[in-house]
């Protein structure tokens, strides 16, 4: 009768590993979300970086119209490949300003004539200080903020065709 006790420590030993060999094979969410998700948008202001646009301010954000902020890069792959979303967004009426992180006004110029231009007001944040007090990690990356300048949604990483419906119903939810 003792005897099964014997190989109950080789049970719980291969319990164990089926265990960990069941979550190693879950891929690791590593993505990095914004902890300003339902706070106020950090005050800031902008100069501009494109020909013809203005910059941005925490005062543009709060007209108490929402609006996305797309924070992008003219050297950023995955930035034009969002870029027909983004010219979506707008034909649906979703007014988009932006943060174009450490680059130059002739290359944003350039990636606005080759990509479409789908915003309203462009700052230049050249040492990412903006970038990083929205708690975002990289580009290109987009928050829904509603009309008094509060962060209510955060879309990391670039917007595909499948998003532009949830990032259009949480621009009119942010209303």
């Amino acid at each position: 009768m003792r005897r099964w006790l014997l190989w109950l420590p080789l049970a719980a030993f291969v319990l164990l590993a089926v265990f960990a060999a069941l979550e190693l094979r879950k891929p690791a969410d590593r993505t990095v979300y914004s902890a300003m998700v339902g706070k106020p948008v950090p005050d800031f202001v902008l100069k501009p970086i494109a020909p013809g646009k203005p910059g941005l301010s925490l005062a543009d954000l709060k007209t108490g119209q929402p609006r996305l902020l797309n924070i992008f890069a003219s050297w950023c792959v995955p930035c034009i490949a969002e870029a027909p979303q983004l010219m979506k967004l707008k034909a649906l009426g979703v007014p988009i300003d932006a943060i174009a992180i450490r680059d130059t006004g002739p290359a944003i110029a350039d990636f606005l004539a080759r990509n479409g231009d789908p915003y309203q007001r462009i700052g230049d944040d050249a040492d990412s200080r903006v970038q990083l007090s929205l708690g975002s990690s990289g580009v290109p990356e987009t928050f829904v903020i509603d009309g008094r300048g509060i962060v209510v949604k955060q879309h990391v990483g670039d917007i595909r065709d499948d998003d532009v419906a949830e990032l259009a119903a949480a621009w009119r939810a942010a209303r």
